[in-house]
């Protein structure tokens, strides 16, 4: 069963293209909700995730509203930079939900307080303000797998 990673509202195609190679190369599923910052037929895009598109499952969720309806009850780590525990620091598990917000803004406040316990922050430098959501998914998502023990990756 793989990882599910979930972007809520993304606003760049390129680090969505990149995020769908990661979900390509792991077996992780793609959840994208919208709305979306820019087309699924952006040339951006696509090129971003080059000939991986074919070997990604993407599914498609009108609002966070809708997505939370219907996986709400699933276990969601938020990626925030208001978390106080680094990925390492919790237990990851199959079919977890990896959740990150818009490039621009994260996840909402409401979202983030009505779950604190599933916060998970990457840890920087003082003052850096965050990671390129790119890269900050594919660093969640192989410390997950790695917990794991490599499910189905070779």
């Amino acid at each position: 069963m793989p990882l599910n990673i979930v972007l809520v509202e993304p606003e760049i195609p390129q680090n969505t293209g990149n995020i769908a190679r990661t979900c390509a190369a792991t077996g992780s599923v793609l959840h994208l909700v919208h709305p979306l910052g820019f087309t699924v037929t952006d040339r951006h895009l696509k090129r971003a995730g080059l000939d991986y598109w074919k070997d990604v499952t993407i599914v498609y969720h009108d609002s966070l509203e809708a997505f939370l309806t219907l996986h709400g009850q699933q276990k969601l780590w938020l990626s925030s930079t208001k978390g106080l525990r680094a990925p390492n620091q919790v237990e990851f598990r199959l079919d977890d939900w990896l959740v990150f917000g818009k490039e621009t803004s994260g996840l909402p406040r409401s979202l983030l307080e009505a779950r604190p316990d599933a916060l998970i922050r990457l840890p920087m430098r003082p003052g850096t303000r965050s990671l390129n959501l790119s890269n900050a998914v594919a660093v969640v998502t192989y410390e997950a797998l790695r917990q794991l023990g490599w499910p189905g990756l070779g």
